[in-house]
């Protein structure tokens, strides 16, 4: 589910100041969602004033902007490289984890972002946590929907490994309906999402593991350790509105 929050006012800080990263010539993953448009959007203007950039959208609404915006678009197919994607995410931890697929496109931005050199995300404060707690999105082929709910309600996921407390429960899975037509909400890719409550994630690594094990699952939102850098806009940061945080290593 998509999350709320956050001013318009930060979230265009936070794109504008990652689009800043993109050089001439760059291969740009795009990734989707309201933050990450105002990426798009100020990629969009560079490009009128000259920047040579390629992009690769993760979600038909993000190519649909891309285009709009006049940006020339490719694919992972005809590139060599990506040289940076730029995603938002529903929720950041401390450690730098995400969550992310509340726009149910988490499997093609996870494709894009693995691929990139550099990973850069864009978030306004209210998707900061002190560590990863939202439901987990997770991308299911449509017949085994049930299957893949079952086996994560059974999943025994030990407290010292993933959760809070609570061993031996697994978590509460929620199949994703859409709001304007009836029936479940249908991925760019033809499947289906399944909103995956484990309450306070300590271990975002071990949970990973264990949902990609699941026969049935095409992809899941936990981004662990893939985050290089993470701008943060605010109403009232220093300077240009937007805090830094680096994840890359040196």
């Amino acid at each position: 589910m998509k999350t709320g929050g956050g001013s318009d006012g930060a979230k265009r800080r936070a794109g504008e100041r990652a689009a800043e990263a993109i050089e001439d010539g760059s291969v740009v993953g795009l990734g989707t969602g309201s933050t990450t448009a105002f990426a798009i959007e100020a990629i969009g203007r560079a490009v009128d004033d000259g920047l040579e950039v390629r992009g690769i959208p993760t979600s038909f609404q993000s190519r649909r902007l891309a285009i709009d915006r006049g940006i020339p678009l490719t694919s992972l197919d005809e590139v060599s490289r990506v040289d940076l994607a730029i995603d938002g995410a529903d929720q950041v931890s401390e450690a730098g984890d995400l969550i992310k697929g509340g726009g149910g496109a988490q499997t093609r931005e996870k494709l894009v972002a693995t691929a990139a050199d550099r990973f850069l995300v864009v978030a306004d404060p209210s998707k900061l946590s002190a560590r990863l707690e939202r439901s987990v999105p997770v991308e299911v082929v449509p017949d085994a929907h049930t299957v893949v709910a079952d086996r994560v309600a059974d999943l025994d996921l030990d407290s010292a490994l993933a959760l809070e407390d609570g061993g031996g429960r697994g978590g509460e899975p929620t199949l994703r309906e859409a709001s304007h037509k009836d029936g479940p909400v249908v991925t760019d890719n033809g499947n289906l999402l399944l909103d995956c409550a484990f309450g306070p994630i300590t271990d975002p690594e071990a949970l990973a593991t264990r949902l990609s094990s699941l026969p049935g699952v095409v992809e899941h939102g936990l981004f662990v350790g893939m985050a290089d850098v993470v701008y943060v806009g605010t109403d009232d940061g220093d300077g240009d509105g937007v805090d830094v945080r680096r994840f890359e290593s040196e």
